[in-house]
């Protein structure tokens, strides 16, 4: 039997077949994504604390479900963003939301993230805001934001991203370079006005 202490050090593959072999080792599962799952749903635009709760319930109750299905060739880490993804489109979806990317102040360093990877000057970095960044990219249309949050505010890999997405590897390089582009553009536009 494993301890606690040892679950840290088991690879998600690990955790997958125990899982498989033990509906109780699926708590290992939460418990390792738990947290990481509940950041996107909120970097996504899910505001509502018990809403968030809901969709990540949801998203484990998927995964448990289809845990049989996973593709081992593919990271679980990269499976179950996919999943979460789904149901957080779908959840935005069914409520005709259109989310906004993070609100909370505690957050808004992860706006200079995306405006240092916008390659302008310096001093040009400088003459935007935290929340001038933000608004930008909650301007953006919804699958140029997902490839923002997953690069930049979950820093995941072109690979990743590839996999939740499940699009190919040039077109995330390609999305990831035309969302900048928007943003440095919207933000230019927001000075000029």
């Amino acid at each position: 039997m494993s301890t606690p202490s040892s679950q840290k050090q088991d690879s998600d593959q690990d955790l997958v077949q125990r899982t498989l072999l033990d509906r109780h080792a699926f708590s290992a599962i939460v418990q390792r994504y738990e947290a990481p799952l509940l950041r996107y749903i909120v970097r996504m635009g899910c505001r509502d604390s018990s809403s968030a709760q809901d969709l990540l319930q949801e998203i484990f109750i998927k995964t448990y479900v289809h845990l049989n299905d996973y593709d081992h060739s593919l990271q679980f880490s990269s499976w179950i963003y996919r999943i979460a993804h789904n149901e957080i489109v779908s959840s935005f979806r069914k409520e005709r939301l259109r989310p906004s990317v993070l609100e909370r102040d505690n957050d808004f360093f992860l706006f200079e993230k995306v405006i240092d990877d916008l390659g302008m000057e310096s001093q040009e970095r400088e003459r935007y805001s935290a929340a001038e960044i933000q608004a930008a990219v909650s301007r953006l249309d919804q699958k140029s934001r997902d490839i923002i949050v997953l690069k930049f505010f979950e820093e995941k890999r072109y690979e990743e991203i590839s996999d939740i997405l499940q699009i190919p590897q040039g077109t995330v390089a390609t999305l990831i370079n035309r969302a900048k582009k928007k943003i440095k553009s919207s933000l230019e536009e927001s000075q000029s006005s």
